[in-house]
């Protein structure tokens, strides 16, 4: 049978382009130094890249909250910190003018203008804030929580932040839990739930009406009013009173070490998630090259390979396609 010049043709011309072809399939992956760079040369890895990246993107966002969160939290303890620096000094001040015999009018005037710093600091340090967002006031984070008489002003919301998947953590104190060694009774939950009308402090009192007491147990210490008692009493003469706070500030003391716990289990639970998303991120780098990139030495192997075959084509094309007159005559 004879093999018309048009079918040689075609077929010649059809083996130079399946060569150039797979040329350019193996250029392209020396430039780019991938082997998938485009769907169609791994449909299902190419989904599995795309589902990475898409993973990628929102364990970047993931890690952006805790560190946030972090950084909220990580400021809230060193408040705490400097309160409890603050209350430890208190008591030394009560200890040593808790009798008449170790003090005089002189020296409790003296140190009620210490315990006054003292007391200034604490509200300054209770209104700190980082950037535009104050620590302790809750919800209202656009104003300070403690106002210069010591009342708080802020509410009781915690605001929850997603470091993982579904995975949500408090990233704040509210002033109210950390300023109160009992704050469901405390002053501070009077005033709230009497302006909302909500909130914890309903929980405690008798059906919500602030005149019927359902609490009963240790009252509550703010540490505002304890400060302030210790002056009072100190400017007054009065070493009962004086005694009287010593006890106080005692359980300030070890509340706020208990708010600083709270705050430093947070910070490791936000570390725990950060360092876990981490770690997907690096074996999901390592999926993706195993998927994406391409074997360079395998790469130019097949180049050169190729090539060889390319001219090899063009050789036999030279031999295949020259029509002559003889060969139309025969």
């Amino acid at each position: 049978m004879r093999v018309s010049d048009n079918a040689n043709f075609h077929t010649v011309r059809d083996s130079i382009n399946r060569s150039r072809s797979r040329m350019q399939d193996y250029q392209m992956r020396g430039a780019t130094q991938k082997k998938l760079n485009v769907p169609s040369d791994n449909p299902i890895g190419a989904a599995k890249i795309l589902e990475v990246r898409t993973d990628k993107v929102i364990n970047e966002q993931l890690q952006t909250n805790g560190k946030l969160a972090e950084a909220f939290l990580n400021n809230s303890d060193h408040v705490l910190a400097e309160l409890s620096e603050i209350m430890v000094r208190a008591k030394e001040i009560a200890l040593s003018q808790a009798s008449e015999a170790s003090s005089n009018p002189g020296s409790r005037l003296g140190v009620a203008e210490e315990v006054k710093q003292l007391y200034e600091q604490a509200v300054s340090l209770a209104n700190q804030r980082v950037g535009d967002r104050y620590l302790f006031a809750g919800y209202k984070t656009n104003a300070p929580p403690v106002s210069p008489e010591g009342d708080y002003e802020g509410d009781w919301g915690k605001i929850m932040v997603e470091i993982g998947r579904d995975v949500y953590i408090n990233s704040n104190l509210p002033g109210v839990e950390a300023f109160n060694t009992r704050p469901e009774i405390s002053r501070d939950a009077r005033k709230y739930y009497e302006k909302t009308g909500d909130g914890p402090y309903s929980e405690q009192v008798g059906n919500g009406d602030p005149d019927i007491q359902a609490y009963e147990g240790p009252e509550n210490v703010n540490a505002f009013e304890l400060l302030g008692a210790l002056r009072t009493s100190l400017l007054s003469g009065d070493t009962s009173g004086v005694r009287n706070t010593i006890d106080d500030l005692s359980e300030m003391h070890s509340h706020l070490v208990t708010m600083r716990s709270k705050v430093g289990s947070r910070i490791r639970g936000i570390q725990s998630a950060i360092n876990t998303m981490e770690r997907h991120d690096i074996t999901s780098a390592q999926l993706t090259t195993r998927i994406e990139d391409a074997d360079m030495i395998d790469v130019m192997n097949n180049l050169a390979k190729e090539e060889i075959v390319f001219r090899n084509a063009l050789q036999s094309s030279k031999r295949l396609v020259q029509p002559t007159l003889m060969d139309f005559l025969g």
